[in-house]
């Protein structure tokens, strides 16, 4: 065979590869478009338009950081509660406007927004204040990258939780700084581990205190977690007296219910990986009994309560997130609730 033969020979044989490749490439991406149409994993139509967190026509609304692939990644979306809910549709049609946040809660027309921002000296996170409009009110900087945050019922303060050292819950190698900030004064008071500290009736201090995630009782009082000594604690605190004190053990990103009878939180669970050892329980605040929920999933989140019943929780997703349902009872099953979303807040 000739040195030209030889060379016809080998780029047949290349463009042959080449076709075969390519069609297997096409081929695999249709099966996997067929078998997402299949699952209902279409993605949620968007649309442009006003988000608010002022009072809803039609019932009570969504409004969380939309996860969708594209220019409005991170910006906030509405999509009604009846369109998720009694429809269970978790590709419902979402409004989406900015501004984009990493971290989000509202409550009573106040919004916090925990959000990334890039400059000419370097990037930097900071937590925006917004009106019932989406209007920026005031901001802070964060020391570190946002994780939690939520509003209080009356709109009138504000918590977020950042990581100033390590990036997970899951290990030890962690610190965390957490911020309460009076809307009504602009008070902030930057750390809460300046507060004293009762553990098991006995006053404690230790430079390993770490505290996250806060859920308000009031514009008062408020729980969160307590972590010191490789432990984590759900504990009570008092935003005039700067204190708190532990009531549970093995308590992490606690959520009080709007009845304010119970806690669902994130409970380390013997057996778990070390790097997902959760599961969502609840805590009657009467009796202490725990109960857990039917989501054996491991999760990673600050759930939601959407009504007394129910609670709202982020899990991984194939846009990074979807938020799921489950009963708080321990009762039914988890419900995918809507796709390609996370910190999410019912606004009515």
């Amino acid at each position: 065979m000739t040195l030209r033969q030889r060379m016809l020979v080998l780029l047949t044989a290349a463009a042959v590869l080449l076709a075969a490749a390519v069609l297997t490439v096409l081929h695999a991406g249709d099966r996997a478009r067929d078998a997402a149409h299949r699952a209902g994993r279409d993605s949620p139509p968007v649309r442009a338009g006003a988000v608010t967190l002022g009072p809803q026509s039609g019932g009570p609304h969504l409004v969380f950081r939309s996860m969708l692939w594209g220019d409005q990644r991170d910006h906030l979306a509405t999509v009604p509660l009846t369109d998720l809910v009694r429809t269970a549709d978790p590709a419902a049609a979402r409004t989406v406007a900015a501004p984009a946040c990493l971290r989000f809660h509202a409550a009573a027309g106040t919004g916090i927004c925990l959000r990334a921002e890039h400059g000419l000296l370097g990037d930097g996170y900071r937590a925006v204040v917004l009106d019932a409009d989406l209007k920026e009110v005031r901001r802070y900087d964060l020391a570190g990258i946002p994780t939690r945050a939520r509003v209080s019922p009356s709109g009138h303060l504000i918590a977020w939780t950042v990581f100033v050292g390590g990036d997970s819950y899951a290990g030890t190698d962690f610190s965390t700084r957490t911020s309460v900030l009076d809307t009504r004064t602009w008070t902030l008071q930057e750390n809460l581990e300046t507060y004293a500290v009762t553990l098991d009736g006995r006053p404690h201090r230790a430079a390993d205190t770490n505290l996250w995630g806060v859920t308000f009782t009031d514009d008062r009082h408020f729980h969160v977690t307590l972590a010191t000594g490789g432990h984590t604690w759900l504990a009570a605190g008092d935003t005039v007296s700067h204190t708190l004190t532990t009531l549970h053990g093995n308590v992490e990103c606690p959520s009080l219910s709007p009845d304010g009878t119970r806690i669902a939180y994130k409970k380390r669970v013997p057996g778990l990986p070390e790097d997902a050892p959760w599961q969502l329980y609840v805590l009657d605040l009467a009796t202490m009994a725990e109960t857990p929920t039917a989501e054996r999933r491991t999760l990673d989140d600050q759930a939601l309560w959407l009504d007394d019943r129910t609670l709202a929780y982020a899990l991984p997703g194939d846009d990074g997130t979807d938020l799921w349902t489950v009963p708080a009872d321990g009762t039914g099953d988890p419900v995918l609730l809507a796709r390609a979303a996370l910190a999410p807040a019912v606004v009515s």
